[in-house]
């Protein structure tokens, strides 16, 4: 598969004052009129500066999601670790992103940090280890919710009874998923996930960054 080059808006900001919904709707707007590809925003429980005000991305999403008709839209990033996979599976599916834009939505994964404000803060453990493993189990719930077939799961971080979640995904065979990662000096090996949700898509991420080209102004 060739290389596809694109062009997207993140919000991600690093000071206070992170703009409320309705002007990320219309910022996303401006952003599709004038030709972007995507529009992202960030996913995160306590703003960078104290006490900053900070709104909810899935509520700015569903937002942007109705101003929008083309634009890929999606969080950047979502940390599995402290969510729920199956309400995160409902946010993303039933009557909600993915349907309200009609199947528009990105899903962009990690572990989610600074571990210490993220987590710590609220006495959950902010072990790169930890966080990995519910990274990992969170998405093969994800993937196993998002078939409309019967599903089960027994991990060492999530149990499932079978059920059946419906509607599936707009998107077929489901919503694409990207996980965010940075290392050092080399990209990490996914031999010791090998057979796992996670492992799929990281090979993924990973071949896409070794395609594709730099966009202007990158190293």
């Amino acid at each position: 598969m060739g290389a596809v080059e694109c062009y997207s808006v993140s919000t991600y900001r690093t000071t206070a004052n992170t703009p409320p919904p309705r002007t990320l709707a219309g910022l996303a707007r401006e952003a599709e009129e004038s030709g972007w590809d995507g529009f992202f925003i960030f996913d995160h429980i306590l703003p960078t500066d104290f006490g900053a005000p900070l709104f909810d991305p899935w509520i700015a999403l569903a937002a942007i999601a109705m101003s929008t008709e083309r634009l890929r839209i999606g969080p950047m990033v979502t940390p599995v670790p402290r969510r729920r996979p199956w309400k995160l599976a409902r946010e993303t599916v039933s009557f909600s992103l993915d349907h309200l834009s009609n199947g528009r939505l990105i899903l962009d994964v990690g572990l989610g940090g600074p571990p210490d404000r993220e987590f710590e803060t609220f006495d959950e453990s902010g072990d790169a280890r930890v966080r990995a493993g519910l990274l990992n189990e969170g998405l093969d719930v994800l993937a196993g919710m998002w078939t409309g077939e019967p599903f089960a799961y027994e991990g060492e971080h999530y149990r499932v009874k079978e059920q059946v979640f419906l509607p599936p995904p707009v998107q077929s065979p489901r919503i694409p998923v990207w996980v965010s990662a940075k290392w050092r000096n080399r990209a990490p090996s996914v031999a010791p996930l090998a057979g796992t949700e996670f492992s799929r898509f990281l090979t993924t991420a990973i071949e896409a960054q070794t395609v594709s080209r730099p966009m202007p102004g990158q190293d």
